[in-house]
């Protein structure tokens, strides 16, 4: 039995697709060209198929690495990092003051920076509270302190939770609350960030808890935790959350992640509260993909958070 049964999310509600092609905040090259795999896997006509009307915005400009410096080492690419969020986070403010729910196509993680950000702008003029789910194999809560390598991308979910620089901390001045953000499939963390999660509030399970305690509990207390006294619940979904041999085409793949069926699972109960409000699908690297499997499965995923169901 499922904790919430009987919602739906209404097909009224537009779909608008932004894509954030950028890979500066990773070492690794190639989630830049994630958006456009994803959409050549039919994104926009399988979400039509499922009821809901679809706008594409097209992608986010971003400078090409080489046109760019790294600058300063402990946050490398921190000055186009920051503006490719600024412009995403007016996108997604836009988008969830029009009523209709954002979806980000990635690129590195650290554009939810933005996505969430212009979220969190949209809740702060109404007085209310987002929840977050965020499944990914890394913790994603560095600090320009902590961080061994300086790139943004392991330092996303910190920021949005109030710590990071001053230049990325302004894109929202609404933060996150640590007691509704909720952390699912994390397998390989810093020995910093363990510090940072066992200190704050944040709901964390890792790969242990959810084979001891399987996918459904698992996303029984994550959901609660991101829904208490929120409006509305956004999921910030990395790739490699899920283990390599379902999704190998990921900048940094981890083994020992989530099943198919658990990742769908998620976002089939994120659907079923009824909260959901805007998902990002990030880290695809279409370089290390196979026949396209990753991307397909990226568009499977989406269709899952919008309410796909076997019967």
């Amino acid at each position: 039995m499922r904790i919430f049964r009987g919602f739906s999310m209404s097909r009224q509600r537009t779909i608008e697709v932004i894509g954030a092609p950028s890979d500066l905040g990773a070492n690794i090259r190639g989630s830049n060209m994630g958006p456009a795999s994803i959409r050549i896997a039919n994104l926009k006509k399988k979400i039509e198929q499922q009821g809901f009307g679809v706008i594409d915005l097209g992608d986010l400009h971003v400078p090409i690495r080489e046109s760019v410096l790294p600058e300063i080492q402990k946050q490398k690419y921190l000055t186009p990092i920051r503006d490719i969020c600024s412009s995403l986070a007016d996108i997604t403010e836009g988008i969830m003051d029009r009523g209709n729910i954002p979806i980000t196509l990635g690129g590195e993680h650290s554009l939810a920076i933005g996505s969430i950000g212009g979220i969190l702008r949209h809740y702060a003029k109404k007085k209310q509270e987002l929840g977050l789910i965020w499944v990914d194999a890394h913790a994603d809560v560095n600090t320009p302190t902590s961080s061994p390598s300086g790139n943004i991308h392991g330092m996303p979910l910190a920021v949005l939770l109030g710590q990071g620089h001053p230049e990325l901390l302004q894109i929202s001045a609404k933060k996150l609350r640590a007691q509704n953000t909720a952390l699912i499939g994390i397998r390989n963390i810093d020995d910093e960030e363990k510090r940072i999660l066992r200190e704050s509030n944040i709901k964390f399970f890792t790969m242990r808890e959810i084979d001891e305690k399987g996918m459904f509990h698992v996303m029984r207390e994550a959901i609660a935790h991101a829904s208490d006294g929120t409006e509305g619940i956004h999921v910030s979904f990395d790739i490699d959350g899920i283990d390599p041999r379902y999704a190998p085409g990921v900048s940094t793949p981890v083994s020992g992640g989530l099943t198919l069926r658990e990742a769908h699972l998620c976002l089939e109960m994120i659907f079923e509260t009824n909260k959901l409000v805007g998902m990002d699908m990030v880290e695809l690297n279409p370089l290390n993909d196979q026949n396209a499997q990753t991307a397909s499965l990226v568009v499977d995923l989406i269709l899952s958070g919008l309410g796909k169901s076997i019967v």
